[in-house]
């Protein structure tokens, strides 16, 4: 249930926010703290938190804080991305890319996700799996964009020749 955020909850909310653009995570920290403890599960809260550990990389604690935004927002693809991502992090690949199809099972038209998984499957050793999920990536985004970002990515390192 996503509750409404007013003052003072609002300005902590943004000064977290700006202090994580500045990269200062401490005081993006100390900000989000203050918020009221029924907001903390809030998918904006939630958001914020996960950027301040991935800063750090912290990725088990960015687990927990996406598993916490997958069950309180399942709705939102960006819980689903960020958990696998940082399981993946976590060396955690193949739970990973189990997590994230059950998540584009709900998610089908976000071209993310299928590049996502055709980095798991890539860094697996599933390279033709991989092409099929890449291929499906840039079918749901802008296909040129996506096929730099992947001759970029050392996830796709196996896939570089055919792209």
């Amino acid at each position: 249930m996503n509750m409404k955020f007013e003052p003072p909850d609002t300005h902590h909310l943004s000064a977290a926010e700006g202090w994580l653009e500045l990269g200062n995570p401490a005081e993006a920290c100390e900000e989000l703290k203050q918020i009221a403890p029924a907001l903390q599960n809030q998918p904006e809260v939630l958001a914020i938190r996960w950027q301040i550990y991935a800063r750090d990389r912290n990725w088990e604690r960015c687990v927990t804080v996406a598993s916490a935004l997958v069950e309180n927002a399942p709705k939102l693809a960006w819980g689903w991305v960020h958990r696998s991502y940082a399981l993946h992090e976590l060396g955690r690949t193949r739970d990973a890319f189990d997590a994230l199809m059950s998540g584009v099972a709900k998610f089908p038209k976000d071209w993310l996700m299928h590049y996502n998984l055709a980095c798991y499957c890539c860094r697996l050793g599933e390279t033709t799996r991989a092409q099929r999920f890449l291929e499906a990536a840039c079918k749901l985004g802008d296909a040129r964009q996506i096929k730099d970002m992947a001759r970029k990515d050392a996830d796709l390192r196996d896939l570089w020749e055919r792209i």
